[in-house]
């Protein structure tokens, strides 16, 4: 699978998708990715300066994933929505497939996680996207777990153990396979906490699945 990730450090940190590919490789799937980072930047600062339309266009992706900058949803949807959808007609034009990688609420304010739910679910039914639902495994995992630290130390970006838990996400939503019991070394996280997360990414899927 040809996969191109557009977004900023909540996709770049810890090389996101890097770990997504080493677990797709552990189900035989074999994930070239290209990544368009900007720090901080929005969607529309991404269709603003052309680079990730020039790469939709030519680079003959099967699937391109869309990250938002991490407030702008809760902040303003709207803009958010009309920017997913511009995306949209670019991708579909490709002939590829569109995610959205919906991520999480700062530390100190997780009362917002449902504003970025709600956008971001709410965009992927307008236009049939793929949600991953990152951010809401987050705080199924949060209200379960003490640790792993999932944030960064400034409670905004992730941790590696954050993503970590993210690619399980991915690998589930995306790919459609199941992260448990896959065998692959993280350099920086324990075997016991990645297990750890595999698993609870996949319990708590499961539950999102079944709830719907």
């Amino acid at each position: 699978m040809r996969s191109l990730f557009v977004g900023n450090s909540f996709t770049a940190r810890n090389n996101l998708p890097g770990l997504l590919k080493g677990l797709a490789g552990a189900r035989g799937i074999d994930l070239e990715r290209t990544l368009i980072s900007a720090g901080g930047a929005s969607l529309r600062q991404h269709l603003n300066a052309g680079k990730a339309l020039e790469a939709i266009a030519t680079g003959d992706f099967d699937t391109v994933v869309l990250q938002e900058q991490s407030t702008l949803p809760i902040k303003s949807p709207a803009r958010f929505r009309e920017s997913a959808r511009d995306f949209h007609t670019a991708i579909s034009a490709a002939g590829a497939r569109m995610a959205l990688y919906q991520t999480w609420a700062r530390r100190n304010a997780p009362e917002t996680q449902q504003s970025l739910t709600d956008a971001y679910a709410g965009s992927a039914v307008e236009l049939g996207a793929t949600l991953v639902p990152v951010g809401t495994v987050w705080e199924h995992f949060l209200s379960q777990y003490d640790g792993p630290v999932l944030h960064d130390e400034d409670n905004s970006h992730p941790a590696l153990a954050g993503s970590y838990l993210g690619a399980c996400v991915f690998l589930i939503a995306l790919l459609t396979e199941d992260p448990v019991g896959i065998d692959v070394p993280v350099k920086g996280l324990a075997a016991d906490t990645a297990a750890l997360l595999r698993q609870s990414a996949w319990d708590i899927c499961e539950r999102l699945a079944s709830a719907e």
